[in-house]
């Protein structure tokens, strides 16, 4: 369930992200992004369990990608809908 889940616990600043050549704080701007876009989208009765496990994803999927610094609020939004629709494609490996 959604609600016993607190984005606050996710979100980053940037000194948690790192050193990205003076973008740390674009970095910080667009884990946070993803963070609540994946949150705002998910299922009022999604699992807490999944939802966790789904906000973890996005740290260890996105904080090595060069192109977060610059990606794009659609992109965003379509990576993280395409996450909540397949779950399962994305989790297989914490089974």
């Amino acid at each position: 369930m959604k609600e016993f889940v607190v984005i606050h616990d996710y979100l980053v600043t940037q000194e948690i992200v790192g050193d990205w050549d003076g973008q740390e704080e674009e970095v910080a701007e667009r884990m946070n992004e993803i963070y609540h876009t994946m949150y705002d989208l998910a299922d009022e009765d999604i699992e807490t369990e999944i939802l966790e496990q789904l906000l973890a994803l996005i740290w260890d999927t996105w904080i090595g990608q060069e192109e977060i610094a610059d990606i794009e609020t659609d992109d965003i939004y379509d990576w993280c809908k395409h996450v909540l629709d397949n779950p399962e494609q994305h989790l297989q490996s914490e089974e």
